[in-house]
C-alpha cells in the first residue's frame, strides 16, 4: 500500500462516490438497492459529492432531487451519458435527445461536468458481441468529430464540460486507443475522465497518462482491479459484465493501480479535480456496499484526501 502522509493534503482533489459503488448499473433493476438507500448510505460513508448514475435511477425532477440531496448534505458533481457517435450523423438526433435531458438535470443540480461513455461493442450484461471491437478510419473520424460537436453543444446550451470515459469493452480503452482519441480531438472541447480501474483493466498506466496528457485530464474515477482475477478474465476473453460479477474490480488498497501515486500526479497538475470512487459491483448483495464505502473513504483520507 502506498499512501501519503495526512499532512500532504491533496487540496485540489474533491472526493465523491457514485451509484456504481452500490451495484447500480441500470435505471431500474430488482437487484439494485432503492435510490433512497443509496443516498442515505453514501452520506453515512462520509462522502459529500455524488454522480447521478444511470438516468432515471435517482429522481429526474430537479426540485425533488435537490431536496433529497440537500437534506443529506450531498452535492452532484456530474451526470453520465452513453453515446455511439462512431456510427455517424445518423445517430446524432437520438444521441442529443438522450444527452439533453441528462444535461438539463445535471445543470439544474449545479454540476459542471457530463461524463460521456462510448457505446459497448459487446453487451455489458450478456456478453453478446454487438459489433467489431475495432473501428474503421471513417468510424474514428465520426467518433472524434461528433464528440467535438457534442462538447461544443453541451457547453453552449448547458454550460457543462464533457469528460470522455475510456471504458472496457468499448472502442476507447487501451493506451493506444485513448492516445488516438485525444490526439484526434480538440482540447478546448473534449476532456478526459480517467477511470483508473478501467485503464488498468485495459493495460494502461494512469500516472503515465496524467503526466503525458495532463492538460486533457478533466475528471477522475478512482477504481482498482484485482490483478489475479484480471489475468484470468483476460486470458479467457471474459466480457466485462461477467468479469465484474467475478470480482475483477476490488476494494482499495487491495488492487492496482496504487491510488496514492495517481492522486499525487493529479495534484501536480495544479487544477481542481473531482475524484469519484466507483467500484463496479453489479450485481451485489444489498448489505455489501456500505462497509466497503466506509473503509474506502477511510483509506482515501490516509492518502491525504
Amino acid at each position: 500500500m502506498t499512501s501519503l502522509s495526512p499532512s500532504s493534503s491533496l487540496s485540489r482533489i474533491r472526493i465523491g462516490s457514485a451509484p456504481d459503488s452500490w451495484g447500480v448499473w441500470f435505471p431500474d433493476d430488482p437487484r439494485q438497492v432503492p435510490w433512497q438507500r443509496f443516498l442515505d448510505e453514501v452520506a453515512d460513508s462520509g462522502y459529500e459529492w455524488i454522480e447521478l448514475g444511470p438516468y432515471g435511477y435517482l429522481p429526474s425532477d430537479p426540485a425533488v432531487l435537490a431536496d433529497e440531496t440537500a437534506r443529506r448534505g450531498l452535492k452532484v458533481s456530474a451526470g453520465t451519458v452513453f453515446t455511439g457517435l462512431h456510427h455517424g450523423e445518423a445517430v446524432w438526433d437520438k444521441t442529443w435527445a438522450h444527452v439533453s435531458d441528462i444535461a438539463a438535470l445535471t445543470q439544474a443540480m449545479g454540476a459542471r461536468h457530463l461524463v460521456v461513455i462510448p457505446s459497448f461493442w459487446r453487451d455489458d450484461k450478456t456478453g453478446e458481441v454487438l459489433e467489431p471491437d475495432t473501428l474503421t478510419a471513417e468510424q474514428w473520424r465520426n467518433l472524434t468529430s461528433l464528440t467535438e460537436r457534442l462538447g461544443r453543444e453541451v457547453r453552449e446550451r448547458y454550460g457543462l464540460t464533457i469528460v470522455v470515459h475510456p471504458h472496457a469493452d468499448t472502442h476507447i480503452d487501451s493506451e493506444e486507443n485513448v492516445s488516438r482519441f485525444l490526439d484526434g480531438t480538440d482540447s478546448g472541447l473534449v476532456s478526459l475522465c480517467l477511470d483508473t480501474g478501467h485503464y488498468a483493466y485495459c493495460g494502461g498506466d494512469s500516472v503515465k497518462l496524467i503526466e503525458t496528457y495532463g492538460e486533457r485530464i478533466g475528471y477522475l474515477h478512482l477504481k482498482q482491479v484485482d490483478p489475479r482475477i484480471l489475468a484470468d478474465v483476460r486470458a479467457e476473453g471474459t466480457p466485462f459484465g461477467p468479469a465484474v460479477a467475478r470480482g475483477v474490480m476490488c476494494e482499495p488498497p487491495r488492487g492496482v493501480p496504487e491510488l496514492g501515486p495517481v492522486l499525487a500526479a493529479a495534484q501536480r497538475l495544479g487544477v481542481d479535480l473531482f475524484a469519484i470512487v466507483e467500484q463496479d459491483m453489479y450485481p451485489c448483495a444489498p448489505d455489501a456496499p456500505l462497509p466497503i464505502a466506509r473503509r474506502t473513504r477511510a483509506f482515501l483520507r490516509s492518502c491525504g484526501v
